[in-house]
């Protein structure tokens, strides 16, 4: 089951257009939390949209994606500094000497060397950028990346949602198999006590004894087994929700019914073309690539700025006088040695990369809805044939325990009935967990998966 869990959060991710090493890497990121809070003495009810809920605040790929979104709003400020007012102060404090003749200064009747004098400068300097295509379309390209970082956080909220609904799901199922354990382990003790009975009254044989112990271990066995696996899955459950260290907890609710999914192939490939953030993301990406494209060509025209300042010199503060400065400088790029066509050359191929990306994303998302739909039909028949097998193998284990108690047959065929209902259960188990698992896919294929995954899952 663990394994199946990580297969299909790898083949989410390579959807996603992460490369395989890197979602290897995301998915060890998905499946860690940061602990918060402490742990309460007793044990608290945690529920799937308790799980989901503080997984989106406290699992370590929610929190690494809020850090990208920061970063990014800060490579547009730092990218919008271009445009916008310098305003820079300084004083200056100085006592000097110079000699003039270094300075090519040479008069017949005046002193090589000067000063000592004091020199003091207060002054504020203001430069405003007024034309810059370069600056301008950088700016645009800084914001359009932005865009692309929340959604890309939003894709990862989507993905953190998959990943704590599929562990809790796990959970669940775990805890379901400790109970059919459990049962079938009840029914193999009362088998073996019907045998010991049968045979204490001269009516069975030392076989049937034997063959029920047997099965009462293997029984134990398998308990075992699903304590051990229902124990590490609610340690995968606590870690990625980021619970407090100890902390006790039980799961509040049941492996969620095989209801139908309550929208069609038509509508679910509708809503995933509008609201997936990896397709936003990419047409935000385009946009940027494009902002780029611009902000390279921009180099080639010329730019205007203006320059100011104000402030008062001389020889001290009292005898400091009021001067200023005004300018205009237009610069204009006349040969660049192939620099700029070579930026502008770079920044087309990867315009084109990405509108290739984009194109395949929507193709890719319409693709992953067919498939989602097509591992729902399989999913749903897995179930209602597995319910089907689990009827029929109960009715099978119940008539071979009457022939066992009528004597008319030994234990063997009861050994058999009981393996065949604890595989039947077993499938049943998976096959719900596989529905479930679909289900919670078809979330992340459409996109907004904190709004929509009780819809889907519940059928709400």
């Amino acid at each position: 089951m663990r394994a199946l869990v990580v297969s299909i959060l790898v083949l989410l991710l390579g959807a996603a257009g992460a490369a395989p090493a890197r979602s290897q890497e995301d998915l060890r990121t998905l499946q860690g939390g940061v602990p918060a809070g402490e742990a309460t003495t007793g044990e608290i009810a945690l529920s799937l949209t308790d799980a989901v809920e503080r997984g989106l605040r406290h699992n370590l790929a929610a929190i690494l994606g809020g850090s990208a979104v920061t970063a990014a709003d800060g490579a547009r400020r730092a990218a919008l500094a271009d445009l916008l007012p310098q305003l820079t102060a300084h004083v200056l404090g100085s006592r000097q000497k110079n000699n003039l003749a270094a300075y090519g200064f040479s008069v017949p009747g005046m002193p090589a060397i000067v000063g000592p004098f004091n020199v003091f400068d207060a002054r504020a300097s203001l430069r405003q950028t007024v034309l810059d295509f370069e600056a301008l379309n950088r700016s645009r390209a800084a914001s359009s990346s932005l865009e692309a970082a929340r959604q890309d956080e939003l894709g990862v909220r989507d993905l953190v949602v998959l990943v704590c609904g599929q562990l809790y799901l796990q959970a669940v199922a775990g805890e379901s198999r400790i109970a059919s354990s459990r049962a079938q382990l009840a029914t193999a003790n009362a088998l073996l006590d019907l045998a010991r009975d049968r045979r204490a009254s001269g009516l069975g044989a030392g076989i049937d004894v034997l063959r029920a112990q047997v099965q009462v271990q293997a029984q134990q066995q398998r308990l075992i087994v699903a304590e051990r696996d229902a124990a590490r899955e609610r340690l995968d459950l606590a870690r990625a929700i980021g619970l407090p260290l100890g902390q006790r907890f039980r799961l509040s609710d049941p492996m969620p019914s095989a209801v139908p999914v309550p929208i069609g192939v038509e509508e679910a490939t509708r809503r995933a073309w509008e609201g997936r953030p990896d397709l936003k993301a990419a047409r935000a990406r385009v946009e940027a690539a494009e902002a780029r494209v611009k902000a390279e060509r921009g180099g080639r025209l010329p730019s205007l700025a203006v320059n100011a300042d104000y402030g008062a010199i001389g020889n001290d503060v009292a005898g400091s006088r009021a001067t200023y400065t005004l300018g205009a400088a237009i610069q204009i790029p006349i040969f660049e040695g192939g620099r700029i066509s070579a930026r502008v050359t770079e920044a087309e191929a990867r315009l084109a990369r990405v509108r290739a990306g984009l194109e395949d994303l929507r193709a890719r998302i319409y693709y992953e809805v067919q498939t989602v739909f097509l591992d729902l039909r399989a999913a749903a028949d897995r179930v209602r044939l597995a319910e089907e097998t689990l009827s029929l193998a109960r009715d099978q284990l119940q008539q071979a325990r009457d022939r066992f108690e009528a004597g008319v047959a030994d234990n063997l065929e009861v050994v058999q009935a009981q393996e065949t209902l604890a595989g039947a259960e077993e499938t049943h188990i998976a096959s719900l967990y596989a529905y479930d698992a679909a289900r919670l896919a078809l979330v992340r294929a459409m996109g907004g998966a904190e709004s929509a995954y009780g819809e889907i899952l519940k059928g709400s």
